[in-house]
Order: C-alpha cells, then sequence, then structure tokens
C-alpha cells in the first residue's frame, strides 16, 4: 500500500509539473486578448505589446505575466503620440485569474515597470494627451463600483519602477519637467481599506520655465512611509526623509483626493540647522564635496502647502531660506566666504496661480573685504511679473576660485563694480514700453582675463565702464584684446531686459575702432559629420556665426583688418547685424595699392553659409591681387600674368564653406573689368605662349592690353567670357569662350591679320597689281584654344583664309583687265609674269601658278588652246596658298591646318 501510495504521489507530482508547464502555453494568447480588450475598451488609444509571455513556475503559487515592449499610443487630439512605453512590464496574480472569463474582473498583486517612458502634454489650447479615459465608460465603471464590480482589482502588495522617465510638456505656459533615472518601488497590503505604504525612490529632476532652467538634473530622493485610507481616498506623510541634492528635508502632512479636488496640507523643514545645508542645495557638480567645509552661523529652510488643488486654485504656500553672519571655508582653498546673510521668502497667500511671489530681502557676502549685497522683490510670477531688485559691491573675479571649487576657474582675473537699481514690469518689457521701466546705475570691469576652450585665444578686457537709464544700457567704453586684435567700443543697447527675460533680440548701436582686427581671433572649431566608412575619425573646422539674438549697427573704423592671407588697410562702412544676417554698407578699404569698396550680406542663419556681394575695385595691382585671391585666379587665371593696374566691378553670390571661404561650385555673378597700363609677365603667360608658339608673326611682349575692358559671368562651375577686343601691331584680335573652375579651357581667338604678314610671294604679288585698296587687305585666322590652364592646347586654321586671299586677289585682277581689254590684259599679264629684269627673282613655278590662274579666269573658254585645264587651276592655287602659308607660319613643310 505504501508503494502504491509513493506511486501515486509521483504520479501525480508529474502530472501538476507537467500542467504547469503546458497550460501557459494555452494560455497565454487568452491572456494577452484579456489584457488588451480590457484596457482598449475603457480609453482613448491604443495600448499593444509584441509577446506576452506566461510562467506558473516562476513566481509559484502565483501565475507570472510578462509583456515585452508595451506602448500606449494617443488618438485625437494627440493623434500618433506615445503616451506610455514600457521595455519590460510584469504582472502576479492568482492562478485562478487565468480561468476568469474576458468580462470578469482581474485582481493583480505585483507590478513591475522596467525602461518605462511617460510623455505627458499639455498643448497649447489646453487639451491633455493623458485624459484618455472614454466619457461613457467612466459612467459605466462608476456605477459598476458603486455595485462592487471593476473591471481591474488592485490586490498590490508591491510594485517596482527602474530605469524610468516622466516628461511632462505645458505649451500652454511654457513649461517643460523631466524626471529621469527614476528608480521607485513600493511595498504594502493595498488591498486593505487602511494600509501603510512603504516606498523609496531615487531620481534626477530638470525643470525649465518660458526658456530658463531653474533645475537640471537636480538629485532627488525619498524613502516614506505612507499612510493609505482608501475610504477617504487620503495619503499621509509618516515617516520620511527627502534628499534635494545633498539637503535632507523632513515631511509631515496628507493629500486627499475628492471628486473635483485635492486637499493639501503638507509641511517641511531641515532637520538641523548648519550652514552645511546651504552648501547642500547647490549640484554636487559644483558644490563638490561638502563633508570637510568648515562653517559657522545657520542654514534653515522650512515651509508649508496647505489649501484646494481645482481648475482654478492652487495650494496657498510659504517657503523660507533663512541665514545669519555665516561662513564657510573649504579646506583645500585660502579664502573664506564670510558675513553670509540669506533672508528670502517665496511665497502665495491667496491659492492663486498669480499670485507668486518672491521677497529676496537680503542677500550678501563677503570674500576678503569685498562685499557684495542683493535685495529684490519679484510678484506676479505667473502673471505680470513685476521686478524691483537693487545690487552694489565690489568683487575680485580672482578670488573666487580661491574661495569657492569651480569646475573650471578659466583664469579668471579682474575687478567688479557694480551699484544699480531696476524696477520693471514684463507687460512692458514685451511691448517695448521702456518708459514704464525705470532703471539706473553703473558697471565698470577692469582688467578683465579669461580662458575658455571654446574661445580661440584668452580675452583681456582693460575696461568697461557702463551706465544704466530708463530707456536705454550705455557702453561708455570698452577697451581690451584677444589674440591679434585689438578692440575699442562705445554704443547703446536697447531691450537688454526683454534679452534677458523674454529672449527678444538686443538692439544697439556702436562705433568699433581697432588698430588690428583679425577675424580668425572668433573663429571657433565645431565638429562636422563624418561617414565613418571613408573617414575614420571626425574632423573639426572653424566656422564663424552670427549671433541670432543681436539686432544692431556698427560703424567701423579699423587701420588693418586680417582675414585669411589678405591685410586690409584704412578699413571703414557701416555693418548692420539682424536675423543672423551681417550686411555691409559702403565698406571702404585700401587694398593691393588701390581702392576697395564692398556692398552686401552674409547670412549664417541656415544650414549653409551664404553671401551676395558687390565689389567695386579701384586701381588694384593685378599681380598681387590675383596671388591673394583664390577667386580671381578661378575667375581669370590667364590676368596671373598679368602686370599692371586694374578697375572691376564684381557682383558675386554663392555658398560659403564651413571657414567662411566661398564654395566655388556655387558662385554666380558677373565681373566688369578694365585693364590699365598692362604688360605681360611671359614666364607665367603659359596660354598665351602656346598661342605665340603657334603664329610665327605674333610676338607677345608687344601685345598692348592697355584699357583693354572685358566682361564675364559664371554659373555652376564655368565661367562666360564675353567677346573682347584688343590690339597687336596693325592686328585686331577678338576672343571670347569660357573655362571651368578646374581650369578646362574653351576659347576662340580670331584674328584679322594683314596680308603683308603673309611672306614675300603675296607683297610681290600686291606690288606689281598695283591697287592702292590692297594696302588694307586682311586674312581672317581662328586659333582654337582647349586643354588645360596649365597645358594649353592650340591649333589653328590658315588654309581657308589663305585661299580666300589667293581668289580675292585673282578676282581683283581679273576686274582689271576686264577694264582695261583684253590685250591690254594680256599685256599686262606678259609684265606681271616676269618678262624683265624686275622679276628675275621669281620662280618658274610661281610665274606658270599665276599665269594658269589668271588666264583661267579672264574668259578663255573650252575651245581656246591656251585654256588651263580644270585640275591644273585647282593644283595651283593649292600650291600658292601652301607657299604662302609656309611662310605666315614660318614653317614652309607645314599645310593645312597647325596643331
Amino acid at each position: 500500500m505504501k508503494k502504491k501510495a509513493l506511486k501515486i504521489i509521483g504520479i501525480t507530482l508529474v502530472v501538476l509539473i507537467g500542467l504547469l508547464i503546458a497550460i501557459p502555453f494555452f494560455l497565454e494568447s487568452k491572456i494577452a486578448d484579456i489584457v488588451k480588450n480590457k484596457v482598449n475598451q475603457n480609453i482613448n488609444g491604443t495600448l499593444d505589446f509584441e509577446n506576452a509571455n506566461l510562467s506558473l513556475i516562476k513566481s509559484f503559487p502565483d501565475a507570472y505575466l510578462d509583456l515585452s515592449n508595451t506602448t500606449l499610443v494617443n488618438k485625437a487630439p494627440f493623434m500618433g503620440d506615445t503616451l506610455f512605453s514600457a521595455g519590460d512590464l510584469a504582472l502576479e496574480m492568482s492562478i485562478k485569474e487565468l480561468f476568469k472569463d474576458t468580462d470578469d474582473p482581474i485582481a493583480i498583486k505585483s507590478l513591475s515597470l522596467d525602461n518605462a517612458k511617460v510623455h505627458v502634454k499639455v498643448d497649447a489650447d489646453g487639451n491633455t494627451n493623458y485624459d484618455i479615459a472614454k466619457t461613457d465608460v467612466t459612467t459605466k465603471e462608476k456605477d459598476s463600483s458603486e455595485d462592487g464590480g471593476s473591471e481591474f482589482n488592485l490586490d498590490l502588495q508591491s510594485y517596482k519602477i527602474t530605469n524610468s522617465e516622466i516628461i511632462y510638456d505645458d505649451f500652454a505656459n511654457g513649461m517643460h519637467l523631466v524626471i529621469s533615472e527614476i528608480n521607485h518601488s513600493g511595498s504594502g497590503d493595498l488591498s486593505s481599506e487602511n494600509s501603510k505604504l512603504d516606498t523609496k525612490t531615487d531620481a534626477l529632476v530638470s525643470f525649465e520655465l518660458d526658456s530658463t532652467k531653474y533645475l537640471n538634473k537636480n538629485k532627488v530622493s525619498l524613502d516614506a512611509i505612507v499612510g493609505i485610507n482608501l475610504k477617504e481616498n487620503k495619503y499621509s506623510f509618516l515617516e520620511n526623509k527627502a534628499l534635494i541634492n545633498q539637503l535632507t528635508l523632513v515631511f509631515d502632512g496628507f493629500v486627499k483626493i475628492n471628486d473635483d479636488s485635492q486637499e493639501v496640507a503638507i509641511s517641511f523643514k531641515t532637520p538641523s540647522s548648519d550652514f552645511k545645508n546651504f552648501l547642500a542645495v547647490i549640484p554636487e557638480a559644483y558644490a563638490s564635496n561638502i563633508d570637510n567645509v568648515q562653517t559657522t552661523g545657520n542654514f534653515e529652510v522650512n515651509g508649508e502647502f496647505k489649501g484646494l488643488v481645482d481648475d482654478e486654485h492652487i495650494p496657498a504656500f510659504n517657503i523660507n531660506l533663512k541665514s545669519d553672519n555665516a561662513s564657510f571655508k573649504y579646506p583645500d582653498l585660502p579664502k573664506a566666504v564670510k558675513n553670509v546673510f540669506i533672508d528670502t521668502e517665496i511665497n502665495n497667500e491667496t491659492g492663486i496661480t498669480e499670485d507668486t511671489y518672491v521677497a529676496i530681502n537680503r542677500l550678501s557676502f563677503k570674500i576678503d573685504e569685498d562685499k557684495f549685497n542683493v535685495n529684490a522683490k519679484l510678484r506676479d510670477l505667473l502673471g505680470n511679473t513685476k521686478v524691483n531688485a537693487h545690487m552694489d559691491g565690489k568683487m575680485n573675479l580672482a578670488n573666487i576660485s580661491k574661495a569657492y571649487p569651480l569646475e573650471e576657474d578659466h583664469g579668471l582675473t579682474g575687478i567688479l563694480n557694480i551699484d544699480a537699481t531696476t524696477a520693471f514690469d514684463m507687460a512692458s518689457i514685451e511691448k517695448h514700453q521702456y518708459e514704464n521701466t525705470n532703471t539706473s546705475g553703473k558697471f565698470g570691469l577692469t582688467q578683465f582675463h579669461y580662458e575658455s576652450e571654446e574661445l580661440k585665444n584668452p580675452v583681456d578686457i582693460s575696461k568697461v565702464a557702463v551706465s544704466f537709464n530708463p530707456q536705454t544700457v550705455s557702453l561708455d567704453s570698452f577697451d581690451g584684446k584677444t589674440g591679434q586684435t585689438d578692440f575699442n567700443a562705445t554704443g547703446t543697447l536697447d531691450n537688454i531686459l526683454g534679452y534677458l527675460f523674454n529672449h527678444e533680440n538686443i538692439e544697439g548701436n556702436f562705433k568699433l575702432q581697432s588698430n588690428t582686427f583679425a577675424l580668425i581671433d572668433f573663429m571657433v572649431d565645431e565638429p562636422v559629420a563624418y561617414d565613418t566608412k571613408t573617414e575614420p575619425e571626425p574632423t573639426t573646422i572653424e566656422r564663424i556665426k552670427i549671433p541670432s539674438f543681436l539686432d544692431a549697427t556698427i560703424d567701423v573704423r579699423t587701420t588693418n583688418v586680417l582675414y585669411d592671407n589678405l591685410s586690409l588697410k584704412n578699413v571703414s562702412g557701416r555693418l548692420k547685424i539682424k536675423d543672423e544676417t551681417a550686411t555691409l554698407q559702403n565698406l571702404t578699404s585700401d587694398l593691393f595699392d588701390g581702392k576697395l569698396n564692398v556692398n552686401g550680406a552674409v547670412s549664417t542663419k541656415d544650414e549653409i553659409s551664404t553671401f551676395d556681394m558687390a565689389l567695386d575695385m579701384d586701381k588694384f595691382k593685378i599681380g598681387e591681387s590675383f596671388k591673394a585671391l583664390d577667386i580671381f585666379k578661378v575667375l581669370a587665371p590667364v590676368a596671373n600674368a598679368l602686370e599692371g593696374k586694374l578697375n572691376s566691378t564684381i557682383q558675386l553670390s554663392g555658398n560659403l564653406n564651413e571657414d567662411m571661404t566661398p564654395n566655388l561650385g556655387t558662385l554666380t555673378g558677373d565681373v566688369l573689368a578694365e585693364l590699365l597700363a598692362t604688360t605681360i609677365d611671359t614666364k607665367n603667360a603659359l596660354l598665351l605662349a602656346a598661342l605665340d608658339s603657334k603664329l610665327s608673326f605674333l610676338d607677345l611682349e608687344a601685345i598692348d592690353l592697355k584699357d583693354l575692358k572685358t566682361a564675364l559671368s559664371f554659373e555652376n562651375g564655368t565661367v562666360k567670357v564675353k567677346p573682347f577686343a584688343l590690339k597687336y601691331k596693325d592686328i585686331d584680335i577678338t576672343i571670347g569662350g569660357s573655362h571651368t573652375f578646374d581650369m578646362q579651357l574653351q576659347y576662340k581667338a580670331n584674328l584679322d591679320v594683314p596680308a603683308t604678314y603673309l611672306g614675300d610671294e603675296v607683297n610681290n604679288l600686291i606690288a606689281k597689281i598695283d591697287d592702292a585698296t590692297l594696302e588694307d587687305l586682311t586674312i581672317p585666322v581662328t586659333a582654337n584654344i582647349g586643354g588645360n590652364y596649365t597645358s594649353p592646347k592650340v591649333t589653328t586654321d590658315l588654309t581657308s583664309g589663305v585661299s580666300n586671299l589667293t581668289k580675292q586677289l585673282v578676282e581683283i585682277q581679273k576686274q582689271k583687265l576686264i577694264n582695261q581689254g583684253k590685250d591690254k590684259a594680256k599685256d599686262l599679264l606678259g609684265g606681271l609674269l616676269g618678262n624683265g629684269t624686275k622679276d628675275s627673282t621669281q620662280t618658274d613655278s610661281t610665274k606658270t601658278s599665276a599665269a594658269d590662274v589668271l588666264e583661267g579666269v579672264l574668259g578663255n573658254n573650252k575651245n581656246d588652246s591656251t585654256q588651263i585645264d580644270s585640275t591644273k587651276k585647282k593644283d595651283a592655287v593649292k600650291d600658292a596658298a601652301t607657299t604662302i602659308l609656309g611662310s605666315l607660319l614660318g614653317k614652309k613643310k607645314k599645310k593645312d591646318t597647325v596643331n
């Protein structure tokens, strides 16, 4: 019997284990459907998850349901926004809950969330994305709860949230709250009407209001036992300790949830009055370790929140921060901060949000003999904020790092003096009604020095003097230096309060004078995006950014401006800065022994910086300007070989590289140029030398470029040169064409060459015709220029020109013979062909060719025995032309096209 019983028990255990393993496979899909259906039927949103894993062993005797990658996505008016997401959501419940109908409520015992994110939004119209409960369902649930039924029963005994984040964005009020790195846990019997919940919380809190950061990842922790009364919906703080950064606070009181409001009565205070409490408020990154800091005096924080929270009210509250004649000294630093007085209140006495106010009744301290005082009152913080503040004192800035542990001291030195009072309201500032503000006083800074990785060079300011009046801030003097740059500025600033509080633009008018102003001193290193496949390491580039907040007019007068490899002398003009665009107005300068006038604009507003300029250049030295300016090198590479003066007008626009040099591939514009008293440097004239080598009669150094005028246009990397004329002795030359920015040439030169350049044969022929009109006879010669500027290729076509000349001479002679009669023409022809001693130097072949040609054109008919054969005539013309060509090119063996 015993063995049989053991056998039965063993079989039973195996069956039970098998069921525990097998049942989840059958129930997982059912449980997933139940969860999705119950939630989605009750909300205006969509709950979904990738997988639902059910285990009856992991938390035996309870069931364990794990939902991975859970999301809750909003519907209109926040369509597509993710209200909630979690990497892992785990639930524990009794096994019997698994066998309930889909309409039956489910009791949850334990819940855990990991890598969760809640993003709460309130849009500009006041709509909230968390108000997702369906109205009819809410009413139904209310009726159901009165009967004791609900969709879910919380029978929680514990819950846990790890590595999670809550974001609250209120676009209606400009509020941004982030609670990150949340680790929170709670345990207790929440199924009882009265219970205690033991909680532990750690998080980082960031808070921003109207783009002003008040908290930035401040560390917060809270260990609290909360008493829960479910019947009254009341939650009481029983035992607790909170840390804000390193400041310890204890809480007392309760929160009670009513149907349409919440009742709050909470008080808090520091458990001790040691002045270390003040240092503990400062984030650890700035305050360092305070354990060994020597302190005297007190610092106390206390306050309370009491009242109702509803659609129109917040709890009235009072927060006090107080310290009397305290001091502190860090052990590793030489100086102490003494005579510290703090008396500050943050209050709201009515429960109306707009009635919140801050009163800094006293804030003062001393370092050595330097004393600093502040007092201020800020009312209607969340309405039309009204400010009344006063600040006075003297501070040796070098002592700050000697008394307080700064993360970086930046080599800060200087003597600061201030005595200023201000009174204003934000509505007047926003409306630019400066007559309603009252600011007066003075600010002075001397021997200031500051270093930073964000700056190219340290900044040294010998003197700053600022005075305030209700309308403007006057910069009475501002003398300083950074790198090679020295500067002296005076001027006025308007809307400084609008800039400080509303992020409006600063409006100003300044005069800036400098002996040397080097733009590279104001360039900063910025990372550049790179492709990891082609670039193993990121690179950095230097870029100038025009401040977006500045709306100013600056009159500039500078002796020497350095930009890249340029040195501009005696620079003066007006610079207007607005909307991240710098506009130059009538900027004049001495450059390359000439005068430069610039009008135009540079903008860094978009991702790619752009410019649009008009430049007038008067009597520039061509050689210097084309060596220094890359833009000239690509616009007119041949000018590199010119020596002399240049007048030019350039319209130029395009994109700028990150170092503010023009991106040549994007340039568009036009150029008008006039050369004055110009000669050619034959050593650098590669293109002209190639042309010279192909035409024997051309002497490069004798080309007359004086008063040459030309026009260029360029776009998409191509420069087009409108045909322009120049003179070489008595040869008229016309040149036109285009080239690309990478110096690929496509030009054509047309030369009207006088016939007298074509050799003795043509000159003798012209002399014998004895016609005065032939003295101006020319032949067109075309030279095509291609290849690259450093290795140009020149081809010429002379054959057709010479052939036409020969025919022209023959035609002239023919007309003369017709007019004089046939017989007289034959006698003249005999004389022309050398029947006499004067023609003894003429070759027989030339005589025969010319005679045959002329006989053929004098009208001899086909039956005449002296008629020249057609083929023979063509050969005669060709031979004559070839002879002339050889003389023209200086190479008698060359024929036709010369390469």
